[in-house]
């Protein structure tokens, strides 16, 4: 028996033996936590009038925006590569700044702080 064939006849009965153990030990009796419907932190059988944090949403446009404009960051490796690289690390140079005012801005804002 080769090493490959061993290898293979191995991690099958690891796979298998984990698998067995798993419908073996798992917990089958749920209880009402794990029964209860889960709603985003949000009570689903109260009042859907409630009113919602305006924070949450701040920092939820936040995360967008910077997450948004890291993404435009991400070809940077393959953008090094062409025939100007110097524009390319102007423009790179020009949005990490902007991204980085935009977050001093909005800490002096207090935006970022949870309670207030």
């Amino acid at each position: 028996m080769n090493m490959i064939s061993f290898m293979l006849v191995l991690s099958m009965s690891l796979s298998i033996i984990l698998t067995m153990l798993n419908f073996w030990l798992a917990q089958t009796n749920p209880d009402s936590e794990k029964l209860s419907p889960y709603e985003c932190g949000f009570d689903p059988l109260g009042s859907a009038r409630l009113p919602f944090s305006i924070r949450f949403f701040l920092v939820a446009i936040l995360f967008l925006l910077f997450d948004l404009e890291i993404a435009l960051l991400l070809p940077l490796p393959w953008a090094t590569q062409l025939q100007s690289p110097l524009f390319t690390l102007t423009w790179t140079s020009t949005i990490i700044i902007l991204l980085t005012l935009g977050l001093i801005y909005e800490w002096a804002q207090g935006g970022l702080e949870w309670a207030e």
